[in-house]
């Protein structure tokens, strides 16, 4: 097992950043590792609620990952078991946090992936991830 942590700066308040972590709409506009759209965002944002995913990359190829809701407080942490459906890319659950934190000018966003099954899974997650979430600071730049 291994584990992925990424830090990134946003300009944006750690609200508006929870909110495009846990909302349908917030989700659709960032989650994927290319311009390839999102298709379902689905969210019961609750501990013991469960999310799903599902978007196409620009390949055609389509992914979809959903998990449960481990732990959540508004707006400085989540954290989340993770699945591919299909296990495809990971054969396993791994386990997803983010935790938010206010900084000068907006938010400090620290994503780690844990519990990934070996360095090419984490290495094909952190090309992902980082792909997310430069989407993410272009929507909330925008």
């Amino acid at each position: 097992m291994t584990s992925l942590t990424i830090v990134r700066r946003i300009a944006a308040r750690p609200s508006i950043v929870f909110d495009a972590l846990t909302t349908p709409e917030g989700i659709g506009a960032w989650w994927g590792p290319d311009a390839g759209p999102v298709l379902v965002a689905e969210v019961d944002l609750r501990v013991g609620g469960r999310y799903r995913v599902r978007f196409r990359k620009l390949d055609g190829i389509e992914h979809e990952a959903s998990g449960e809701y481990l732990e959540i407080v508004k707006p400085t942490r989540l954290a989340m078991s993770w699945r591919w459906t299909g296990g495809a890319e990971d054969p396993g659950e791994s386990r997803l946090e983010i935790d938010l934190r206010a900084i000068g000018d907006g938010t400090e966003l620290t994503l780690t992936h844990a519990r990934l099954h070996d360095d090419e899974t984490r290495r094909s997650h952190a090309e992902g991830w980082n792909g997310a979430l430069d989407k993410l600071e272009r929507h909330l730049h925008a």
